[in-house]
């Protein structure tokens, strides 16, 4: 048995934003309500009042008709349609002897104000009768049967219409109209703190400096904005308690280091005494590196900084040391973004001597974008397998066993890298170059 599929949902008709859904659930129920309203108004009042001005014009036909039979001298009867005409905004023209057709039988069409009139003249005065609502005519026209001829009646439309229908209805939309527009300004309030929490949690992110965020709107919006100031102040007091920290072991390392390296000189030569004094310098480096990774420029602001002329920069740097380092995408113009310089400066040198330092040639591409920006340092060298990829981003974590034993740095250099990347709110992965056929490391930064 084959199923049919199911209709899907039309997720794409319901706003996405705050403020779209807000006041979808807002204005849904108020449209229900006019809908619900009207329809009980047309079909309850409407109807009634029609049925109640069809009777009374009904009623003064019945008086006039009453009338001329009972006054049958010419004056009289001129008497009695001026009457009429002046106070009951009727003309009634007589015709001695004729005499409705056959077709012209009671009907009933789908008109309401047809309708209405047929049944008050059926109660009321009981006669043959044809009646002419018209189109768009002012008036109707009234055909009634009496035993001396017809009697044609003009009535004005307006009699069978309430003027309260059209206030009532104006003040059903006016009012809707007003507390719509008066609860979107309040939504928009309420939902200008969140677009603010939301904007200063973004930057903060991102590693640029946001002020605590003043609480307002609504009680659950206060709630966040001075949970979001807490969380603010925890996390930069952590991360200077930890710098601090590091930058206070890695100091206090170096002075027993200083000692060892003094007593080792005046020691002599041998080889024990250069193999140890070799390890006094690893030590020193991954201090260094220590130092270096503490410090995190973390006091550095965000500026907006040519991303192009950076990459140039840092390009010449390594080529001026013999370094083969090609740059593309740099030569069309500026690519600004709010970043720390120093600090990238770093983290894209590293990702380049991480490079040089096992292939021949590299790569730096520039690729900016509409929402982000990404830089691609690509070399010729042996690669990474994909399965040790995150692990290199581990502090003093080295792959010895697939580079150059002789030429391993501390193993710091890629976590410091992604350590700033991410500090910017961006990212670092790492791929196979197709071009090159060695590494390739995509940083993406956002605009």
């Amino acid at each position: 048995m084959k199923l049919l599929p199911t209709s899907r949902p039309l997720r794409h008709l319901v706003p996405r934003g705050l403020l779209g859904r807000a006041l979808l659930i807002l204005v849904i129920p108020v449209i229900l309500l006019q809908v619900v309203t009207a329809v009980i108004f047309f079909d309850r009042h409407w109807d009634t009042v029609m049925r109640r001005l069809a009777g009374s014009i009904a009623g003064d036909i019945s008086a006039i008709i009453s009338l001329l039979d009972r006054y049958q001298a010419p004056e009289d009867r001129a008497w009695i349609l001026d009457l009429a005409r002046t106070r009951m905004d009727l003309d009634i023209i007589l015709r001695p002897g004729a005499i409705l057709p056959n077709a012209a039988r009671p009907r009933f069409g789908s008109d309401t104000i047809e309708q209405a009139m047929a049944t008050a003249l059926e109660e009321r005065v009981r006669r043959p009768y044809a009646i002419d609502v018209g189109f768009l005519d002012r008036e109707m026209t009234i055909h009634l049967q009496l035993p001396g001829g017809i009697i044609e009646i003009l009535a004005p439309r307006k009699r069978l219409f309430s003027s309260t229908t059209y206030l009532f209805v104006m003040w059903m939309v006016g009012t809707s109209l007003v507390l719509i527009g008066v609860a979107a300004w309040f939504m928009s309030k309420q939902v200008r703190s969140i677009l603010r929490l939301a904007a200063s949690a973004d930057r903060f992110g991102k590693g640029r400096e946001v002020p605590p965020i003043k609480p307002e709107g609504a009680r659950e919006v206060r709630q966040a904005a001075e949970a979001f100031n807490v969380m603010r102040e925890r996390i930069q007091r952590q991360i200077a308690q930890r710098t601090e920290m590091l930058a206070g072991v890695s100091h206090d390392l170096r002075t027993p280091l200083t000692r060892m390296k003094l007593q080792l000189a005046m020691m002599g030569k041998g080889p024990d005494i250069h193999d140890l004094s070799e390890d006094v310098c690893e030590m020193e480096r991954m201090i260094e590196g220590y130092l270096a990774f503490a410090r995190g420029d973390g006091h550095e602001t965000v500026a907006p900084v040519d991303l192009a002329a950076l990459v140039e920069m840092v390009a010449s740097r390594f080529r001026r040391a013999d370094g083969a380092v090609e740059t593309i995408g740099t030569a069309f113009g500026e690519v600004i973004v709010p970043i720390r310089h120093n600090a990238l400066d770093r983290a894209l040198s590293n990702l380049v001597s991480n490079a040089l330092r096992y292939a021949g040639r590299v790569r730096i591409t520039l690729r900016p974008g509409s929402g982000a920006a990404e830089l691609w340092v690509e070399d010729d060298g042996p690669g990474i397998p994909a399965d040790k990829r995150e692990d290199v981003f581990r502090a003093f974590t080295r792959l010895d066993p697939s580079r150059n034993p002789k030429t391993g740095g501390t193993g710091l250099g890629l976590t410091i890298a992604r350590d700033i990347v991410r500090g910017h709110g961006g990212e670092i992965t790492l791929h196979d170059s197709p071009d090159l056929g060695g590494l390739k490391a995509v940083v993406r930064l956002p605009v």
